[in-house]
């Protein structure tokens, strides 16, 4: 078993020494071995110059790294948390994710943009927000978000492979996690593909479709149906741009019947989008019921841990949706 922390350590590790133009730079990550711990050791492996600390200044290193990119280096650029990301977010849009269009193809800007994303516990509402919609929303980036260990791996690797910038959400409360590894995942050559979602349940009665640390609850929700005789087919979207939408379709042709669930708000989130897109396909007809999204309170973050509770979703506000989508 490995931690999400450990995977992600991994992953950097590997691309550190397979290819020499990427480093890694954000607030603490090299001396410090990084706030969570996740460059832990790769400081004193790989030196100052592929492991940078930066000034508290986060559109100031943003704006480097994708400069960097820009003259064929392969930066991972990490933000303590993704809402300080919103001081960079002009270079994350405007500079990233525009430049390879703007340029008609002929600049690349291979980024990657990592850190935790969405609520964590007891940091109240500035420091609880999903991006996966925000950055979802951007054509020219790729936005990724996993859940275990293998999607943290793998993903990562990928999205250094990638030429384009990818926004790689991660969530603080995963990191300790442990998960199954198995032995592919284990070697350097381990990548998860960016833009395939992955079935982590086979079921029959209802499709339950979600990212990052929600797909737990899922599964979490999935097992206590099960006993009543209900099977949740549960699918891990772990891409949310470009978003896997033939998986989450052949799903619903099978169940008849669709729950999103995500830890963001629900005005214009990926739920609403991925209910959109089942509306507008051939998916559509196969619907028994209407589509139910259970998401984030439409409110900011409470700092009280009662009130943050009932904020995000939790296994009874799942079990309720599909009972409810399902009529019994």
């Amino acid at each position: 078993q490995v931690t999400v922390r450990d995977a992600l350590n991994q992953a950097l590790d590997e691309e550190l020494e397979r290819d020499e133009r990427v480093f890694l730079l954000g607030e603490e990550v090299a001396q410090y071995d990084g706030a969570y711990k996740i460059s832990r050791g790769l400081w004193k492996k790989y030196g100052d110059k592929r492991v940078i600390d930066t000034p508290i200044s986060e559109m100031g290193f943003a704006g480097i790294a994708v400069g960097a990119a820009m003259a064929g280096l392969r930066p991972v650029c990490e933000f303590m948390t993704f809402n300080f990301s919103m001081q960079a977010i002009d270079q994350v849009i405007n500079s990233a994710a525009k430049t390879c269009y703007m340029s008609a193809g002929s600049i690349a800007v291979p980024i990657v943009f990592r850190g935790p994303n969405g609520a964590s516990a007891g940091v109240a509402a500035q420091h609880s927000q999903c991006f996966a919609a925000w950055y979802g929303h951007c054509p020219g980036l790729k936005v990724v978000s996993p859940w275990s260990s293998e999607d943290a791996k793998g993903l990562l690797k990928a999205s250094i492979r990638d030429d384009n910038p990818v926004v790689m959400l991660e969530n603080e409360l995963l990191y300790g996690v442990p998960f199954e590894m198995s032995e592919q995942a284990q070697s350097k050559d381990f990548l998860v593909p960016i833009g395939k979602a992955k079935i982590e349940r086979e079921g029959t009665h209802v499709t339950l479709v979600s990212h990052s640390r929600p797909v737990g609850h899922c599964l979490e929700a999935a097992a206590v149906l099960a006993k009543e005789g209900v099977e949740c087919e549960v699918i891990n979207l772990r891409t949310i741009r470009p978003m896997d939408i033939e998986t989450v379709e052949a799903s619903v042709v099978k169940t008849n019947h669709l729950v999103t669930v995500e830890g963001g708000w629900p005005q214009f989130g990926v739920g609403a989008e991925i209910c959109a897109r089942i509306m507008e396909g051939p998916a559509f007809n196969y619907l028994d019921a209407p589509a139910v999204r259970v998401t984030g309170a439409d409110v900011p973050m409470p700092y009280a841990k009662i009130l943050e509770d009932n904020c995000i979703p939790q296994v009874k506000d799942i079990i309720f949706a599909v009972k409810k989508t399902l009529n019994i």
